[in-house]
């Protein structure tokens, strides 16, 4: 894949990134940032450029975290959309997203957020990131997602080449353990350990948080999510160390149930299978009964499919019949799967990816209904039924049952029938630490905790009950717009508070 090439340039330059301690130590600096991913590397080289001494912590042994991965940030009146005459406004962006989040999202919060999204394109260009193009997750929607070229390893590589070049200290392997807070609740430092276990006190007059949620936190992601059994993108790191420290810091909590529920898919598969791409489709959705549940077009904004399906347990079939899937390899899938399998890709390698997924147990095909009810566990009659009332409002091109689009209905008669199984899955958890419209912690007073900010999916506010896809590439926005406004808020208090 090209995302692989940046990567290995990220961990070979992470691997000269600083020797491992031999014993016990003391670092001094302005600002300490614990984790490297999207909104640490973003605070990492703002903080840099306004003349703050950083040292970032990552307990990992490579940058990044998730945000490697990710495609495009979502921003709003950009350059590149008044270029190409695209008129969406910040007021709409900021009435958009607190509406979806029936207004229990931070207000302030989310209109700073808002109103920095394009300076904050700019800057990342001016830091040699490139953009290819903006893109909208389904059909007529908003054109916010500004897709970068190289993934986010791509721009990672670049930001952490900058932060190292500028004098930037990045301590690799070495997860912070604890905050070190005055008995005044000034945050003036972090103690971490490196991979030998050598414990590191690191005095700072900041501290920004941005470890990335808690979503490999088994017993977090049971107390605080409504559906914690969910299955998705690797959380490797995330066990919500960063928020667990602001929580004992005296922080308040918001947005600890909130998780970005993603499209349902076939558990442990990747993006670009096109067996599950030809089950990321407003077909037939059923639930492990046979029976319909949900306009499926809700795969649309699919934190909304997400939703639906935790109402069912997090599993359920898809079927279509031969027809379908001949529709799929002759004119292309209806809805795209993000950037790797944009809307009209042919499913060419069906056939030849068929085997595997059938003999992993989440593909299933049979020549009668009666058939597919016996090799997936769905009750026969349930299912029968429901596949008769289905054709019956394809035949009508109106379903009179969940209102389903007639542009996305078709009917399931032609042998062999195709079941694949799709399970909820998530992106991560979205919040954890409560904060005001300058990134810093905050008390449940709404007090600030001085010294202390956070930013990425450590931060709640932004969302309210659901993860919003209103506007594709939020999620980055949020991590990186987070850490670029903590950064610039912890050195205005640095220098305030000579």
């Amino acid at each position: 894949m090209k995302f692989l090439k940046p990567v290995l340039a990220v961990a070979m330059a992470a691997a000269f990134a600083f020797p491992a301690s031999a014993a016990d130590k003391v670092m001094n600096t302005d600002i300490a940032i614990i984790g490297a991913g999207c909104g640490g590397m973003a605070a990492s080289v703002a903080a840099r450029e306004l003349g703050a001494q950083v040292i970032t912590l990552e307990k990992q042994g490579i940058i990044g975290g998730t945000c490697k991965f990710s495609e495009g940030i979502m921003a709003v009146e950009s350059k590149m959309q008044r270029d190409w005459n695209y008129g969406l406004t910040k007021d709409e962006a900021f009435q958009r997203i607190m509406r979806y989040g029936h207004w229990r999202g931070n207000g302030r919060v989310v209109r700073t957020f808002v109103e920095k999204t394009a300076s904050t394109i700019d800057w990342m260009q001016a830091n040699g990131v490139e953009f290819e193009k903006l893109f909208s997750n389904y059909p007529d929607g908003l054109y916010t997602w500004h897709i970068y070229k190289g993934r986010g390893a791509g721009w990672l590589a670049k930001y952490l080449d900058k932060f190292q070049k500028m004098g930037g200290t990045l301590l690799l392997n070495t997860p912070a353990t604890e905050l070190i807070q005055g008995k005044d609740g000034v945050v003036r430092g972090v103690i971490a350990k490196d991979k030998d276990g050598n414990k590191i006190t690191i005095n700072s007059k900041a501290v920004i948080i941005a470890t990335g949620g808690f979503g490999a936190n088994e017993e977090m992601k049971k107390k605080y999510l409504r559906f914690p059994g969910v299955d998705g993108l690797a959380q490797t790191g995330k066990t919500g160390d960063g928020v667990q420290m602001a929580w004992k810091a005296g922080a308040a909590q918001d947005g600890t149930e909130v998780q970005a529920s993603y499209r349902p898919g076939p558990k442990g598969v990747g993006t670009t299978n096109q067996v599950a791409a030809s089950a990321k489709q407003p077909h037939l959705w059923l639930n492990p009964e046979g029976d319909r549940f949900v306009d499926e077009t809700v795969m649309l904004e699919w934190p909304f499919a997400g939703n639906a399906l935790e109402r069912n347990g997090g599993k359920m079939w898809v079927v279509y019949d031969q027809a379908t899937l001949d529709y799929m390899k002759t004119q292309g899938i209806d809805l795209g799967v993000g950037v790797m399998v944009p809307v009209a890709t042919k499913l060419t390698k069906f056939d030849s990816e068929w085997a595997a997924a059938e003999k992993a147990g989440w593909a299933k095909k049979a020549d009668t209904l009666d058939g597919l009810a016996k090799a997936t566990g769905m009750k026969a009659d349930i299912l029968k039924k429901n596949v008769e009332e289905y054709n019956g409002f394809c035949d009508i091109r109106h379903d009179g049952l969940f209102a389903k689009s007639p542009k996305y209905m078709r009917p399931v008669r032609k042998a062999p029938f195709y079941a694949i199984q799709l399970v909820a899955t998530s992106l991560g958890t979205l919040g954890g630490i409560k904060i005001d419209d300058k990134w810093e912690v905050v008390r449940p007073d709404d007090t600030p905790i001085k010294g202390l900010y956070a930013a990425g999916n450590d931060a709640g506010g932004m969302y309210g009950d659901s993860y919003d896809l209103i506007m594709a590439g939020s999620t980055i926005a949020w991590g990186v717009n987070g850490g670029k406004i903590a950064a610039e808020s912890a050195v205005k208090y640095i220098k305030n508070a000579k």
